[in-house]
């Protein structure tokens, strides 16, 4: 029998020897490669998280001691010693077990957030309340050296630190990388330490000469703390946590499983915060990981991988590298999963990557714009609602010329609630002068980019989905920007928005078969909503929309308000995503699941048609057929 089949929860791992431990750290690998490498998913954050793991499991007591993941991604090991082991071969499956920390899966989890830097708050929070109600409970806060670099994190450490009793231990997961490499100051600093070994000889010298003077040392123990103090501040960085107020220890050896133990325990008996810093490699015990330069398999990344959305903002953003040299880009710590790898190999200097920082990097746009420069921030739409604010007082307000490529828009599927990108279009309508793009197909998005790179008096969006990239629709013409795919009739317009265009031109095939006459148009930019768009509407009996964003406050709402304030009459119907946290499983079978499928959407429209059925139509313009009209 193997020893993580005698595992059913925490408490187990107390009863195993040094050499069952060791076993079942090989053996977790081995799951870990395994079933990843079928279901997709994070496995190099997790093989460089083993040994950490247990060594929190062994030390704490969870679910009293809470133990937090920042990110969430590297929770499989987690998942693993805390019963979910005969499940794990359902990751991020539909009805399976979640990519990342759920509390609906175990008890032993407590934060879902998978959105970066943030999980030193959560444990601030959680351990002032313990203090409050005098319970005798710790809370353990795992972060990578990647989510310091976010300055959520540096705020939560500040207001940390002023609390001298709280139950606090934070890791400091430090493999040098997030998705790549880590970079900014603090990276630096980690790194320095990581590479110089004079530090811990220093202590041990200093830790033996005071225990051999034993009446001398208790004089001298100021001046040794002292001189040790000066020690660390040349040495290593771990002088600005001190200076923060917040014992420092290490660095630990983070495959050390005993060493990690030992630093964990002392941390635990310390009675206040304490940060416990561990190296660790990314994807350590799987040699192809390992040796793996682009991101040590941070995701299992499929064979034979189709054309992708990003591929093709990729390739048409060098292109347009080449013919703008004021053209450059800005990332947050995802260089290569939003496509700004080519754009970095031909223009290095023209490529900024500010760490898992997107406040900073929307705010900095705003910067390079005022500076001359036409930055294209590429981040994923789920992460843009961290730099709201920042779009809208930084960039809109001071009329920047930045474009936001939305990377991941939609519904994603397998990474769950927190990746879907389903809220931009709805936040982005509020904010003025923003103009903004769904492109339905890889053409559009070369054409819409190459649109938007020209607006240098306010912020432009491009969003576009995750996946395989749509096959071209053509126009059969075109109204003001506004494309007709379809012209069949006047009993429904349907508004396909972005990639959702494929959908609307299915559903009006079915729509016809049944005897409606059908018109289907891309808006192309979706704000502001096109007037051409609203004087359409008048000639139809039924508008619908249809897009892959929350229905609330979304670009069906927004067409339904300009088409009522116009004093147009004909109803229109907004399908889209339901208000609420998506479960994960498969991009389509998420669609079937909330009903955006286009028999699903042919049934509802045409039981609205047969409502309006008597329903006094305008009669069509007997031009409608030209050129130039729906």
């Amino acid at each position: 029998m193997r020893v993580l089949e005698t595992v059913g929860g925490p408490a187990d791992l107390k009863k195993l020897t040094g050499q069952q431990l060791t076993d079942l750290a090989a053996e977790i690998r081995d799951v870990l490669v395994e079933t990843v490498s079928r279901t997709g998913g994070h496995l190099g954050p997790n093989l460089g998280m083993v040994e950490i793991t247990l060594a929190m499991h062994r030390v704490f007591d969870s679910p009293r001691d809470r133990l937090l993941f920042d990110v969430g991604h590297q929770a499989y090991v987690h998942k693993l010693i805390t019963g979910r082991a005969p499940r794990f071969d359902t990751l991020r499956q539909q009805d399976g077990l979640s990519g990342y920390p759920s509390h609906a899966e175990s008890e032993h989890d407590i934060i879902e957030n998978s959105h970066a830097s943030t999980a030193l708050s959560y444990a601030d929070g959680l351990a002032k309340a313990y203090r409050l109600r005098d319970e005798d409970r710790h809370v353990v806060a795992l972060i990578g050296d990647g989510g310091l670099t976010g300055g959520m994190a540096w705020e939560a450490l500040n207001n940390i630190a002023a609390a001298k009793d709280l139950k606090l231990v934070i890791i400091v997961n430090d493999n040098g990388r997030s998705y790549s490499d880590t970079v900014g100051g603090l990276a630096t600093h980690l790194t320095t330490l990581r590479t110089n070994p004079r530090y811990e000889k220093v202590l041990d010298l200093i830790k033996k000469n005071l225990g051999r003077t034993p009446y001398v040392g208790p004089p001298m123990y100021e001046v040794l703390h002292g001189i040790k103090k000066g020690l660390k501040d040349m040495l290593a960085p771990q002088g600005m946590f001190e200076d923060l107020g917040l014992k420092y220890v290490g660095p630990v050896a983070g495959h050390d499983r005993e060493a990690m133990e030992d630093a964990l325990r002392s941390a635990k008996a310390f009675g206040g915060p304490v940060i416990v810093h561990a190296v660790t490699k990314k994807g350590f015990g799987y040699a192809a990981a390992e040796q793996d330069e682009e991101d040590n398999f941070h995701q299992i990344r499929p064979a034979n991988k189709p054309r992708g959305w990003t591929d093709v903002f990729s390739d048409e953003l060098v292109k347009i590298g080449h013919r703008r040299p004021d053209v450059v880009a800005v990332t947050a710590a995802m260089l290569h999963p939003t496509g700004l790898a080519n754009f970095a190999d031909e223009f290095p200097d023209r490529t900024f990557d500010v760490g898992i920082a997107e406040q900073h990097a929307v705010t900095s746009a705003a910067g390079l714009a005022m500076g001359g420069l036409h930055p294209v921030v590429a981040i994923y739409a789920t992460f843009l609602n961290r730099a709201f604010d920042q779009v809208l007082m930084d960039v809109a307000l001071h009329k920047c010329g930045v474009t936001f490529a939305l990377d991941r828009a939609g519904v994603t599927g397998d990474d769950g609630p927190s990746h879907n990108g389903m809220w931009d279009m709805s936040i982005l309508q509020v904010v003025p002068g923003l103009r903004l793009a769904a492109p339905r197909d890889g053409k559009r998005v070369q054409e819409l980019l190459n649109e938007a790179v020209e607006v240098d008096d306010a912020p432009t969006v491009l969003r576009y989905s995750k996946g395989e990239v749509c096959p071209d629709i053509e126009a059969i013409d075109r109204v003001g920007q506004v494309d007709v795919l379809k012209r069949s009739g006047h009993d429904v317009l349907l508004v396909g928005i972005g990639a959702m265009a494929a959908t609307a031109m299915d559903v009006a095939q079915r729509l016809e078969a049944h005897g409606f006459g059908v018109t289907v148009v891309d808006p192309r930019w979706v704000k502001p909503v096109a007037p051409e768009l609203v004087e359409l509407a008048e000639s139809f009996r039924l508008v619908a929309t249809i897009e892959d964003n929350g229905r609330a406050g979304g670009c069906g709402a927004m067409i339904a308000q300009a088409v009522r304030d116009a004093g147009i009459e004909t109803p229109v119907r907004d399908f889209g995503i339901p208000q609420e946290f998506l479960p994960h499983a498969k991009r389509p079978a998420v669609l079937q699941e909330i009903g955006l499928t286009g028999q699903e959407l042919a049934r509802e429209i045409t039981e609205l048609l047969s409502e309006h059925h008597g329903d006094a139509l305008t009669e069509p313009d007997p031009a409608a057929d030209r050129p130039g009209n729906a």
